[in-house]
């Protein structure tokens, strides 16, 4: 049995103010190419398949063009609502489009929804599982729910899952393994405190965990609990990332074989830096890589002439422009300075301000621990 894993397509985004909608039907046309040439036993999509919960008109036929190709070329489609889904409008007609092989978790309704396909090895099901809050689930059950964890615990525990069949979930949760957590992307919708955790151990009676949310492609916990990642780059802080779509084949005893097949966007997302000159020389050399979306640091100590107009003249989707050199970190330091509210802010919150500034970028929950330990090792943090 193989099935196509994808995730987190954002169909509607901007990026710093750029439409991304023919990044958008670029690699979804790849997606539909793959697809046929593997000819998989089914399609996995597993949430944020729009990027607001009321998306344009444009986002919608885009959805609607891929749709109706992806379930012409006879593989049943399974798709569930994501954080940025609004569960209402993407399962809108669900239960007509069913009957044409496209299977829609929106709305949570108590019960997981389930499809139960075969192929030589016998049966195999497929649980579908929208983006769950606690307040969404604590209607159906008795017990006390607060936390994420709780929530996704008593909607395993209540379905019923026969261990002795291959059993597949489709689930859109910030899944961790014990205190390993994944990877995030500054596109992401960050969490405070941890508060959406769930163990990747509510998960133990399924073969394979097909996860959406997170923008890298990861396994967590087990190989078999992944990720998907987003088919495109939606923020500098994926530059590196290799994007793909996951290939699974689940064997006979549950053995699960795991591929990934790169995907190629209509243009890259790259950081560069250096003089301008520099740079631009490497443009012109350069000009079927100079039209990738492009963060820019300049690192010229003298002013510079309209800086963004002569960039954009060799790389026309320049989206973002910084400045490196002794002139930004005085100006950097200057404006923390020069906030009103300085004294009430600890030395982790100063630091914090700086480092955003320097490097267009939050700090990471592992930095901010880091720097924890750092400051009370130093004699405390709010002094």
């Amino acid at each position: 049995m193989k099935l196509l894993h994808i995730a987190d397509l954002h169909i509607g985004k901007r990026v710093n103010e750029f439409n991304m909608i023919e990044d958008q039907k670029y690699i979804l046309k790849q997606i539909l190419r793959i697809t046929e040439e593997e000819k998989p036993d089914g399609v996995l999509i597993a949430g944020d398949v729009y990027d607001k919960s009321q998306p344009s008109a444009e986002a919608v036929e885009l959805l609607d063009e891929f749709l109706t190709q992806l379930t012409a070329l006879g593989q049943p489609v399974f798709m569930i609502s994501g954080n940025h889904d609004s569960p209402e409008r993407l399962g809108f007609g669900s239960r007509i489009l069913q009957k044409n092989g496209l299977h829609i978790a929106g709305v949570f309704d108590g019960v997981l929804q389930k499809a139960t396909l075969e192929d030589e090895f016998g049966k195999f099901n497929i649980y579908l599982m929208p983006f769950l809050k606690p307040a969404m689930v604590r209607p159906f059950f008795e017990q006390q729910i607060e936390s994420y964890e709780q929530a996704i615990r008593a909607v395993v525990s209540a379905t019923e899952i026969n261990t002795q069949e291959r059993n597949i979930l489709l689930a859109h949760q910030f899944v961790v393994s014990g205190a390993q957590q994944p990877e995030r992307s500054e596109s992401e919708s960050l969490s405070i405190g941890g508060v959406d955790h769930v163990d990747v151990s509510a998960f133990s009676d399924f073969d394979y965990v097909a996860l959406g949310h997170l923008h890298r492609a990861q396994k967590i916990g087990r190989d078999s609990v992944r990720y998907a990642g987003s088919p495109l780059k939606y923020s500098f802080s994926e530059a590196h990332h290799k994007k793909a779509a996951t290939l699974l084949e689940l064997g006979k005893n549950s053995e699960v074989l795991i591929k990934q097949i790169p995907l190629t966007p209509l243009h890259d997302m790259r950081e560069i830096k250096g003089p301008i000159a520099e740079l631009l020389r490497i443009g012109r050399e350069d000009p079927e890589n100079a039209e990738d979306y492009i963060h820019a640091t300049l690192t010229d100590e003298e002013e510079i002439y309209d800086a963004i107009g002569q960039l954009r003249q060799v790389y026309p989707n320049l989206m973002v422009l910084d400045f490196e050199n002794s002139r930004s970190s005085q100006i950097a330091f200057s404006q923390i300075a020069a906030s009103d509210d300085i004294a009430k802010k600890s030395p982790i919150d100063l630091f914090a301000a700086f480092y955003q500034i320097q490097n267009n970028n939050e700090l990471t929950p592992e930095q901010i621990q880091v720097l924890e330990r750092v400051f009370e090792q130093a004699g405390g943090a709010e002094t």
